[in-house]
């Protein structure tokens, strides 16, 4: 555990927090660590959670999966990000979401009951906690709403468009990187790859963007 405490600095969970702090209040919260092999889901579809998951190493998908296979990704975790805060919140929920390791995980359950229950010294760094949780939730549900809107435009261009249009204004620059495979980015814009592919070529040899991977680079006005 003691490995991973600067990474629980970097997390929403624990902000404001010094690593004194993380150590006390980790004992309150029935935590626990657990290790996954790349493919290996950490939660499936049709579970109930009881902990919130915090990613300690590696990388996972948050996805939606039809009975007939397609995928939508919903998001992407990285090591610090929080996952299932929702469904750990809602007792009794069902998730219909699955979580999958993108690469070898680590990964700390931390009981959500214990979160939101006040020790009897009503310690400040709980009560930081609880607001953290509040605030990484609201934000999550921002992020979703924004999905919503480029999921909304007609067209894969429009959807594209829409999409590098947040990513440039959350990095406050033109150039910036975006967290997905071209597969993935498919998947997370409900588009086919090939379709994607091919707008993305169009967009570029009329001047609007640059790319190379996942490093775009928005130029023009399309």
């Amino acid at each position: 555990m003691e490995l991973f405490l600067p990474i629980m600095r970097t997390s929403p969970l624990f902000a404001g927090m010094e690593e004194e702090e993380i150590r006390a209040i980790l004992g309150c919260l029935d935590a626990r660590v657990e290790r996954y092999p790349k493919g290996a889901y950490l939660l499936r579809v049709g579970d109930t959670v009881e902990s919130v998951g915090l990613l300690l190493a590696g990388g996972a998908l948050v996805t939606q999966e039809s009975f007939w296979g397609s995928r939508n990704i919903m998001a992407r975790i990285g090591p610090g990000q929080l996952f299932a805060e929702a469904f750990a919140c809602s007792p009794g929920a069902v998730l219909n979401i699955a979580v999958a390791a993108e690469a070898p995980c680590t990964v700390l359950f931390l009981n959500v009951r214990r979160i939101l229950t006040m020790c009897p010294t009503t310690c400040a760094h709980h009560s930081r906690m609880i607001r953290n949780l509040l605030s990484d939730l609201a934000g999550k549900n921002l992020r979703f709403t924004e999905k919503l809107t480029h999921m909304g435009q007609r067209t894969t261009r429009e959807k594209l468009l829409s999409y590098l249009s947040a990513e440039a204004q959350r990095c406050g620059d033109a150039e910036f990187d975006v967290p997905y495979s071209r597969q993935q980015l498919a998947d997370y814009l409900s588009v086919e790859r090939s379709g994607l592919s091919a707008e993305l070529c169009r967009m570029r040899d009329e001047g609007i963007l640059a790319f190379h991977k996942n490093h775009f680079q928005l130029l023009a006005t399309p």
